[in-house]
């Protein structure tokens, strides 16, 4: 029942489904339209905020780009490309194929949402390379799909958005909520055990959409041809390898010194503030340490850096008209008629619910976790409030919806699709039978969190 499902959205969904660029294009026009008719709003004014609000998110747009990049850079030194590549050639059948992909993509985002992005795309091209080459009969579409579904965990792994920015003692609605502590959100033992539970299940759902050997499609034969980005240097012949300044471009002793001062910084800071206070300025620092460490010489990092490049560049394009999205939705008043829809049918039991779905819905216009929070935690945190609701629930409730609907937003799964060479028309149908499942599991976590 499953594979006929999936064979219906992959039908129709790659028939209709445009790129991520027009998607936002479309979405953009949507909301304009819908400000206008709905939420009253003058055309004029609507174009306005949309023009005041492209670059609203600069500052996040930023740190989430580094998280990004870093997480790719990370993901292609030497030692974790090593581990994945050898990882894909232990692969021995289709079943293990789809299995192991999700499984790694989901260890991986747990880690950084970034990294999870970038390794799972690798594995799944790794995994895609070594099956064709030993004749493994696999759907090469549904690989790719199986390493984005292991993406679903991102808001509760160790670079959560809301978790973290609820964590700060600055953030912008610390004076309504306080502080929340990250053991409260994302390490509460109700969201440990949506974790689990979705880990030692939904590899084995996305094996079981695998079509008829016949009807498989391997990966291309250009992809495998084309060799993944190479590990990071630059071009030989730009530098005389003798030369005084091509010695210390591959001086691995520049990448320790800075390696010593942030494992130095790092250290006061998780002895002063504890070994859980994370911040996504924290988290990149992280990952920018590591990829220095893991780097064989500077020049081979800023070469690890440009691959990136490409990679992040559609976020930069995107984020702009989804930043003004957000921007109509909020000053026009029609993300507060959204979520009112769901926040005025609700108790105090009922409110985390609310957020989930309402959430999930918003997320399809701002799939940015902070961005959406920014438009969307007023609101839920003043109902919260007001109702007397579990505040870190409500807020992960938030969370858990805006991840959940990322599994159908285009926009993320950009670096995957760029690494693996596909279209995200080829792997949505998988990922609308990925959101209903994990759907359930979310909604099941979050009335164990209520009512238990």
């Amino acid at each position: 029942m499953l594979r006929a499902l999936s064979n219906f959205f992959v039908t129709f969904l790659n028939r209709w489904m445009p790129d991520s660029f027009v998607v936002a294009i479309i979405l953009s026009l949507f909301t304009f339209v819908m400000a206008i008719t709905v939420a009253d709003f003058p055309v004029a004014a609507a174009t306005q905020a949309w023009g005041d609000s492209i670059w609203d998110l600069l500052r996040f747009t930023n740190q989430i780009v580094l998280t990004l990049l870093l997480g790719h850079v990370l993901a292609h030194t030497p030692p974790v490309r090593n581990l994945l590549m050898a990882m894909a050639g232990r692969v021995a059948s289709p079943y293990a194929a789809y299995v192991a992909t999700t499984m790694v993509a989901f260890i991986c985002t747990y880690i950084s949402w970034g990294l999870g992005l970038v390794a799972g795309g690798i594995m799944a091209r790794a995994v895609g390379e070594s099956c064709r080459r030993n004749n493994i009969v696999i759907h090469y579409p549904l690989l790719v799909a199986c390493a984005y579904a292991g993406f679903v965990i991102f808001h509760q792994g160790l670079t959560a958005s809301v978790p973290l920015t609820i964590a700060e003692s600055n953030h912008f609605l610390v004076d309504k909520i306080g502080t929340i502590p990250f053991t409260e959100t994302a390490m509460s033992a109700w969201s440990l055990g949506i974790v689990l539970v979705t880990f030692v299940t939904l590899p084995f759902v996305m094996a079981s959409l695998a079509p008829e050997p016949d009807a498989c499609e391997q990966l291309p034969e250009r992809l495998l041809n084309t060799p993944m980005e190479q590990e990071g240097e630059t071009d030989p012949s730009l530098h005389d390898p003798d030369t005084p300044a091509a010695r210390l471009e591959r001086w691995r002793g520049l990448n320790f010194i800075l390696v010593a001062a942030a494992l130095y910084w790092l250290f006061n800071h998780f002895s002063a503030n504890g070994a859980l206070a994370l911040e996504l300025n924290v988290v990149n620092l992280i990952f920018l340490t590591a990829g220095l460490a893991l780097s064989q010489s500077p020049i081979q990092f800023v070469g690890l850096v440009a691959n990136a490049a490409r990679i992040v560049g559609p976020f930069l394009i995107q984020y702009p008209l989804y930043a003004g999205i957000a921007g109509i939705m909020a000053l026009s008043g029609l993300a507060l008629l959204l979520v009112n829809v769901f926040v005025d049918l609700s108790s105090a039991q009922t409110l985390p619910f609310a957020a989930f779905f309402s959430a999930g819905l918003l997320n399809l216009f701002i799939p940015s976790g902070g961005g959406q929070w920014a438009v969307q935690g007023p609101i839920m945190m003043d109902a919260a409030v007001q109702l007397d609701a579990d505040l870190a629930l409500t807020a992960m409730a938030v969370a858990l919806g805006d991840q959940w609907t990322n599994l159908i937003q285009p926009l993320v799964v950009i670096p995957i699709l760029a690494i693996a060479g596909l279209h995200v028309r080829q792997i949505m149908g998988y990922m609308v039978i990925a959101l209903a499942f994990t759907g359930l599991i979310f909604v099941s976590g979050i009335a164990v969190a209520v009512y238990l």
